[in-house]
């Protein structure tokens, strides 16, 4: 069945320019399935441009800085538009659009979405309330603590460890830090990202990601092994510069490991309120031990990235996926309408 499908995407995050690439591939899938798509790009300063599929993704005059005054709400124009489809699509990353913000403002205006709500949504992008939650249903996180502005930098692991922003993705702001100097210009770094920094005890093992998919019954993909080519760790370059990071399928770890890291991306997935899909990233440890790092509700969304490969490889095509996540999207809407408020 063809659907009229919005695509929101681009975003005021440091994230746009991998949300526009996620995009271009969703929508191309979408039209080549016989969707009818609209576009809805919003750009770094906040500005929302309303256009119509693949021919809409031509960067706009004010794509790559923030405009003097940008608009406070979408024109009439995108708000109207919102209101005449069938499934609202955000490929947004970080802030302003993976954390609740536009789950909340299509919520309001009461239209289907593919991925998490605004609790969900919110709660996976703040990384220290996540593990705080994922602490209190017994599923086994990696170690933090958290500072607020104005502390000390501070480390009881031991070096190295991680110091990262609370509430963004994409490895933007994080530092692997091996002394003490690199820990406080790693805490530096991360408060211009944010007003929460994680510090976090460094992990030894393999680092795994699972896709989840679905609703009341979400499904787990086969478990990918990350393995970083040349950089130290899984940073920015790592993840999106070409011939920087393979990716296994399945991990090359043991069975009932493969068992666990599926058990516990699902249980994350439930215990979080999410729904639609989300990609787990783990570590297995080498004592065997799995623990959940993050969820990421709206994962990197080309056909080659790691949420695809890994449903690619789970027997549902990347095709396949997409229709499945409008289904979901159309059945949690329906399902809803049925509540009381």
């Amino acid at each position: 069945m063809s659907l009229r499908i919005a695509v929101i995407l681009g975003g005021r995050s440091s994230e746009n320019p991998i949300s526009l690439a996620s995009a271009a591939s969703v929508i191309e899938a979408l039209e080549r399935a016989g969707h009818e798509v609209a576009t809805v790009q919003i750009d770094r300063s906040g500005s929302w441009r309303l256009g119509a599929g693949r021919r809409a993704l031509e960067p706009g005059p004010e794509s790559g800085s923030a405009a003097a005054v940008p608009d406070r709400l979408p024109p009439r124009e995108v708000a109207t538009a919102l209101g005449d489809v069938d499934v609202v699509f955000p490929v947004l990353h970080g802030p302003f659009g993976e954390d609740g913000t536009v789950q909340g403002l299509l919520e309001l205006a009461n239209v289907p979405y593919v991925g998490a709500g605004v609790l969900g949504s919110a709660l996976c992008m703040d990384k220290d309330l996540f593990k705080s939650v994922l602490r209190d249903h017994g599923i086994p996180v990696t170690e933090n603590i958290t500072l607020r502005a104005g502390d000390a930098p501070r480390n009881p692991f031991g070096f190295p460890c991680f110091v990262k922003p609370a509430r963004l993705g994409s490895s933007v702001g994080i530092t692997k830090a091996h002394d003490a100097d690199e820990l406080a210009q790693g805490v530096a770094l991360a408060f211009e990202h944010d007003e929460k920094v994680l510090v976090e005890r460094a992990v030894s093992g393999v680092e795994v990601e699972v896709g989840v998919l679905g609703n009341s019954r979400p499904e787990a993909s086969l478990p990918g092994e990350i393995v970083v080519t040349h950089n130290e760790w899984y940073d920015f370059e790592a993840k999106y510069d070409e011939g920087e990071m393979d990716l296994v399928v399945p991990a090359r770890i043991a069975e009932e490991q493969v068992a666990r890291a599926q058990e516990l991306a699902v249980r994350a997935f439930v215990a979080t309120d999410c729904e639609g899909m989300a990609r787990a990233d783990l570590f297995v440890r080498d004592d065997g031990e799995v623990l959940v790092n993050e969820l990421n509700t709206i994962p990197g969304f080309t056909s080659t990235s790691v949420y695809a490969r890994l449903f690619e490889a789970s027997g549902i095509p990347y095709a396949e996926l997409l229709e499945r996540l409008a289904a979901l999207a159309v059945e949690r809407f329906e399902r809803r309408r049925n509540l009381r408020f």
